[in-house]
């Protein structure tokens, strides 16, 4: 949906923040996204926010006020160590051997003693999470990020980025089963409305924005290269506002 950008909620609302606080001014060093489908971009974009208002969000709402934090947070680090599988391989395809020995680490800790993921107790013995995608490998690999792409239900994306989400369901994702119709919906709605209801803090920002998709946008590409870069900041920054950043972007 358009106000969901990646999977680590936390993340985009920091990079909301980021935005939100330094403005569109700051992030000007940065090369201007491409955008010639924007036509199309904003067409697919009313359309996730239609989705959104009528449906999503409501149910996001609701899941929020019925489950308490702690159970939320189970169902989260759940989908979180179910993952695991297409981290490792991308650690292993971005020649990231300590990172994949990590994944390999959290993911057999959370699986047995974590109760099948529901408690993250990889964190709490030193191993935090993170996580990596094919549309991150092909950008390590030097894969241009094509124009920035909209999708429909799945919101911001670049044709890179869109590329990646095919092995993303294909290969590694030990609940998504051709045959199983019933049983892959009912585990992206869940998915879907989780990931939602911890983003709930967006709305607000986006409510001041002049042009909700171009913050959407910017927000995007803000967030994914710092997702490419592990969370590094780029070094050509010109002003001060690199701590900042730093900070408010940190998984």
């Amino acid at each position: 949906m358009k106000r969901w950008v990646c999977r680590s909620p936390r993340g985009i609302v920091r990079a909301a923040l980021l935005c939100w606080l330094i403005g569109f001014g700051a992030l000007s060093w940065a090369q201007a996204p491409a955008d010639p489908l924007q036509p199309f971009n904003r067409a697919m974009f009313a359309f996730n926010d239609g989705v959104d208002r009528v449906l999503i969000r409501p149910l996001a709402v609701g899941y929020r006020k019925i489950l308490p934090q702690r159970l939320r947070d189970g169902v989260n680090n759940f989908f979180n160590n179910l993952r695991a599988p297409t981290t490792l391989i991308n650690d292993v395809l971005q020649g990231k051997p300590s990172r994949a020995k990590e994944t390999i680490d959290r993911f057999l800790i959370n699986s047995t003693i974590g109760l099948l993921g529901i408690v993250d107790i990889a964190s709490r013995l030193g191993l935090p999470d993170h996580e990596e995608d094919y549309g991150q490998t092909l950008a390590v690999w030097g894969v241009p990020s094509g124009p920035y792409l909209v999708l429909p239900f799945l919101g911001p994306s670049t044709v890179r980025d869109a590329v990646g989400k095919v092995p993303e369901f294909a290969i590694a994702d030990p609940l998504w089963e051709p045959g199983e119709t019933s049983v892959t919906v009912a585990r992206f709605a869940v998915r879907a409305i989780d990931i939602r209801s911890r983003l709930l803090e967006v709305d607000r920002i986006l409510k001041m924005q002049v042009d909700p998709y171009l913050f959407m946008r910017e927000l995007y590409f803000q967030n994914r290269q710092a997702q490419i870069l592990d969370g590094a900041t780029p070094k050509a920054k010109p002003d001060d506002t690199d701590s900042l950043e730093q900070q408010l972007l940190e998984n």
